[in-house]
């Protein structure tokens, strides 16, 4: 093992060993968190291409975005799993680890055995993660599982977009759904394991992480007969909440209940008789005159400069927001004040990245290196006894990249 991983870093998951068979988003989103939080997670990637998602795209110096985004801190074992010595090491490995994850298509685990009852017989403090896109049973168990499908199949995409289109989300919402959940399920396992000295078997389904998160839709159907209508930058169930017109482009407002409704027509558009108009006095009857909420809203605003409205609403309180993109959103000074930015080394060359959101105050989380396809093969394969000569002869055969 590691020796830095099981050092006194005061990083709470120093001394963790995580081995994942992973791809793509959903299992090495919650695996880099668990690099961030101080595991060790050994990266297991298939010879020649590795994790597809290093395919992607070329955009990060020649590396993909998706992928540095999602694999930093990791070690990068490459090996052939349809052969008895690549197997074998894997299955080493896991033997010495404290948790496994996998993401591979409905069975494949399985069939390399690599499913959680057989890791488990002889390992009951193993943490098992098997993630899918549709669970373990069910007519929709061996159904291709990718983002946008599982965002169409729960319905997400029919509350997403404008009235007259619906849309995919602009991140992989049922990816990294289910990448937080198993993040949140291993470390309950871990705390768990603490006390009871047993590991666990945990499944995610992407399709019950993107149907968790469709809860408000889900009652209003169930409950009132109604289908959330799409309503791009809007809200089925606030209103003024949109954005509206200013002399110099656009701001969004949402305000949440009806003494913040006071003060918005009180003290930011001073027009105090709106307060009191039956019309507007309530967030129901807003909702139900939202029409014409909207365009006395969209009046009001166009009176001012962006950046002058969006102070005084700042200032009374108003929850309001410029409309920001990914350039806007690299710049901003939010970030900057926080000293938010850190570099991460790659393959190709330092890069910036955003520190992780969970915000230790004693101590900062690691953002280590992106790992070369195959970079720590052979300190992987040495960490479990195996000599030069053995690493070597596996290389030659083509079984360790």
């Amino acid at each position: 093992m590691d020796t830095a991983s099981t050092g006194d870093t005061g990083l709470p998951l120093a001394g963790i060993t995580v081995v994942s068979l992973e791809q793509a988003v959903a299992a090495p989103i919650a695996t880099r968190h668990l690099a961030d939080l101080g595991a060790r997670v050994i990266k297991v990637e298939r010879i020649g291409e590795g994790d597809f998602a290093r395919n992607y795209d070329s955009a990060v110096h020649g590396l993909a975005s998706h992928f540095v985004w999602l694999n930093r801190g990791k070690e990068s074992l490459c090996v052939d799993l349809k052969s008895e010595a690549g197997l074998a090491a894997v299955r080493a490995l896991v033997a010495e680890a404290d948790v496994f994850v996998q993401n591979s298509a409905p069975g494949a685990a399985e069939r390399l055995g690599l499913g959680a009852e057989e890791l488990r017989e002889n390992h009951q403090r193993l943490v098992a993660v098997n993630m899918s896109g549709y669970g373990t049973s069910g007519p929709f168990v061996d159904r291709k599982a990718y983002d946008m499908l599982v965002q169409a199949e729960t319905g997400l995409v029919s509350i997403t977009g404008t009235p007259e289109t619906a849309t995919k989300t602009g991140i992989p919402t049922s990816d990294i759904a289910a990448g937080m959940y198993a993040l949140a399920a291993i470390q309950a396992a871990l705390f768990r394991r603490e006390r009871t000295g047993i590991g666990a078997t945990i499944d995610i389904a992407m399709f019950d992480a993107t149907v968790e998160w469709l809860g408000h839709s889900i009652y209003m159907q169930m409950y009132q007969d109604v289908q959330i209508r799409r309503m791009g930058l809007s809200h089925a169930s606030i209103a003024p909440y949109d954005a509206y017109p200013t002399r110099d482009g656009q701001i969004l407002i949402g305000v949440q209940n009806d003494r913040g409704w006071r003060t918005l027509v009180t003290e930011v558009f001073e027009r105090p008789e709106l307060a009191g108009d039956p019309r507007f006095a309530t967030n129901i009857e807003r909702v139900r005159h939202r029409a014409e909420v909207d365009e006395l809203v969209g009046k009001l605003t166009r009176d001012f400069d962006t950046a002058e409205l969006d102070g005084r609403l700042a200032d009374a309180g108003i929850p309001a927001a410029q409309l920001g993109d990914m350039k806007s959103v690299i710049a901003h000074p939010q970030l900057t004040a926080r000293d938010r930015w850190r570099e991460v080394q790659t393959e190709a060359g330092p890069i910036r990245a955003v520190l992780p959101p969970m915000t230790f105050r004693d101590v900062e989380l690691r953002m280590g290196a992106v790992p070369a396809l195959g970079e720590q093969t052979d300190a992987v394969l040495a960490g479990i006894g195996l000599n030069g000569e053995q690493i070597a002869e596996m290389r030659s055969a083509g079984i360790v990249q």
